[in-house]
C-alpha cells in the first residue's frame, strides 16, 4: 500500500475564512410519529475528525443524508461552510454537493465501469475533459495505493481495495467535507485499519475536514478527534475520544464502550451482591498523569490495608493514559470504602461500588 499523500494529488479548492466547515441547529426530522433527529445540534470544524456514533436506528443514517441534501430536515439550520442548505433548491444544492465526498458502506462502484472510470466519473458529471478526468484519477489512484488496478473492473478487487476505490472516487472533486457512512462495516479488522490510516493521513496531511457515522468504537478510537454519541435521534453525549473513553456519562456510551474498555470478569460480577461480604469491588476510571502515577501504592500508604487488584489495565487515546482498574477492599471496616472512595475521587478518579464478593476469602 502506498499510504503517501502528495498534497498536488488531492488539494482541496481554496479555503473560506470560516474555521466551522458544518454547523448544525436544532435539526429535526420527523417521518410519521417517529422522530428521527430531534434536535440536534453540532459543529465540524475544518481538519477535524469528527465520530458520530451510535446504534441502529439512534438517527445516524438520516443526520447523514440532511448534511447532504438528500432529506430535508423539517426545522433548524444546516450550514455547510457557512453557507444554510435547508432552504436551498435541488438545482442551488448542486454546487454545494461537490464540496462534499461521500464513501459508503457498500462502496456503490459501477460494475460495469473500470476503476478509473469509476474515480473519474464525479468529474466527468462536472463536465471536465477526458484527459483531465484521467490525470486526475490516476493520481488519486496512485494516492490509495491502487495505480496498478486503473483498467480492472470492481468484480476483480477485494472489499479493501474497493474502499480504496471508493476514497478516490470521493476525493475526486476536491471536497471541503468528507462524510463517511459505515465505512468499514463491511471490512475485516486487519483491512479496517489500513482504511482508518489511509483516512487518518490524508486528514493529517491536507487538512481535510472528516465526519464519520459508525456504530463501531474501535474506529472512533482508531481516528477521531472528537466523538458525538447520538441516541433516539438526540446527542446524548460529546466529547475528545480519550475523554469520553476515560468517562463516558450516558448509559448508551456505556454499553458501546463494553467491549473495548476492562469489564469485571462475569464469573466474579455473577457472584456481587448488595449484602457485605469479605471484600468490597470498586470500579476506578482515570486518565491523564494520575492513570500511570503510583496511586495504588499511596493508596496503601494512606490506608495501610491490604488491597487487590482484580482486573483492569491502561490504554492510550490521543496521546493520553485512560485507565480502568477493579480493585478489592477488605470489607471488615464498613467505613474503608467510602474512604478510599473520597480518596480516588480526590485525585479525579470515577468510583463505583459495584457491590460486594461473597465467595472471596
Amino acid at each position: 500500500m502506498n499510504s503517501f499523500v502528495s498534497s498536488t494529488a488531492i488539494a482541496a479548492e481554496p479555503q473560506t475564512a470560516t474555521e466551522e466547515v458544518v454547523r448544525l441547529t436544532d435539526v429535526k426530522r420527523r417521518f410519521g410519529t417517529t422522530a428521527a433527529l430531534d434536535g440536534i445540534s453540532l459543529t465540524v470544524k475544518r481538519g477535524e475528525i469528527l465520530g458520530i456514533i451510535g446504534r441502529s436506528g439512534a438517527g445516524k443514517s438520516t443526520l447523514i443524508r440532511c448534511l447532504n441534501g438528500l432529506e430535508r430536515a423539517d426545522s433548524g439550520e444546516i450550514l455547510i461552510e457557512g453557507r444554510d442548505i435547508t432552504g436551498l433548491s435541488e438545482q442551488d444544492l448542486q454546487p454545494l454537493r461537490r464540496r462534499i465526498g461521500m464513501i459508503f458502506q457498500h462502496f456503490n462502484l459501477l460494475s460495469a465501469k473500470t476503476v478509473e472510470e469509476n474515480v473519474a466519473l464525479p468529474l466527468k458529471i462536472e463536465g471536465l475533459a477526458k484527459s483531465e478526468r484521467l490525470k486526475r484519477a490516476h493520481e488519486l489512484l496512485e494516492l490509495v495505493g491502487l495505480a496498478d488496478k486503473a483498467k480492472a473492473y470492481p468484480a476483480s478487487l477485494s472489499g479493501g481495495q474497493k474502499q480504496r476505490v471508493g476514497i478516490a472516487r470521493a476525493l475526486a472533486a476536491r471536497p471541503a467535507l468528507l462524510l463517511s457512512d459505515e465505512a468499514t462495516s463491511a471490512l475485516d479488522p486487519e483491512t479496517t485499519r489500513s482504511i482508518l490510516a489511509l483516512l487518518k493521513d490524508i486528514n493529517r496531511k491536507l487538512g481535510l475536514t472528516i465526519l464519520l457515522i459508525t456504530h463501531e468504537m474501535e474506529v472512533v478510537r482508531g481516528i477521531a478527534d472528537r466523538v458525538a454519541v447520538i441516541d433516539a435521534g438526540r446527542i446524548v453525549e460529546e466529547g475528545q475520544v480519550w475523554s469520553i473513553f476515560a468517562n463516558p456519562q450516558a448509559d448508551i456510551t456505556r454499553s458501546l464502550l463494553g467491549g473495548i474498555r476492562p469489564q469485571l470478569p462475569e464469573h466474579i460480577a455473577g457472584r456481587l451482591s448488595a449484602a457485605a461480604g469479605s471484600e468490597a469491588i470498586l470500579s476506578v476510571d482515570l486518565a491523564g498523569p494520575q492513570a500511570q502515577g503510583a496511586l495504588f501504592a499511596e493508596l496503601s500508604a494512606a490506608l495501610p490495608h491490604s488491597f487487590r487488584l482484580v482486573h483492569g489495565g491502561i490504554d492510550h487515546i490521543q496521546n493520553q493514559p485512560v485507565a480502568r482498574f477493579f480493585i478489592a477492599v477488605p470489607a471488615r471496616d464498613p467505613a474503608l470504602a467510602g474512604k478510599v472512595e473520597q480518596f480516588l475521587m480526590a485525585r479525579s478518579a470515577r468510583v463505583e461500588v459495584l457491590g460486594y464478593d461473597t465467595d472471596h476469602a
